[in-house]
């Protein structure tokens, strides 16, 4: 591309001062992406059934195949088993942008890694992982339903 480019990479240099500080703020804000959602959560069941296809099957599908499919085994090249699921999960873990959360999708992390290395087929962590997203667009929805302020639930964690 030449120096008059257009597209993504344009809009980002031009939502960014000089050091980058206000495009990180936007990147790192992740509750207000999360709380932009949360008006599809139990809304109708249309928004649901597309929230569950979405994170349930999509985002899993393509997270498992990024982390483990190909990042972790890539790993595994220049160091042990362990220490690759050990470094996939925490790349997962931070790829999500969610510091306050970062202890247990470090877990998750783990136990897709240990899945997969165990069964060398995909479909595994895929499966937990789908059901693991699929749990919490439930759960939130059964929140919603219950009268449950979500919004304020999510600000408190």
């Amino acid at each position: 591309m030449s120096g008059g480019s257009r597209g993504p990479m344009r809009q980002l240099r031009s939502d960014s001062n000089t050091d980058g500080e206000e495009t990180v703020g936007k990147i790192l804000d992740w509750k207000d992406a999360l709380v932009s959602l949360l008006p599809l959560i139990g809304s109708s069941g249309i928004s649901t059934a597309c929230l569950l296809g979405i994170t349930g099957v999509l985002a899993p599908i393509l997270e498992e195949t990024v982390f483990r499919g190909f990042f972790m085994v890539s790993m595994t090249k220049w160091v042990p088993t362990p220490v690759a699921i050990v470094i996939s999960a925490a790349v997962f873990a931070l790829a999500h942008l969610t510091p306050g959360e970062f202890p247990q999708l470090f877990v998750l992390g783990t136990a897709l890694g240990l899945s997969y290395a165990q069964t060398r087929n995909l479909v595994t962590p895929i499966t937990i992982h789908a059901l693991w997203n699929s749990g919490v667009v439930l759960l939130l929805t059964f929140l919603q339903l219950q009268g449950y302020d979500i919004k304020e639930l999510l600000q408190t964690t």
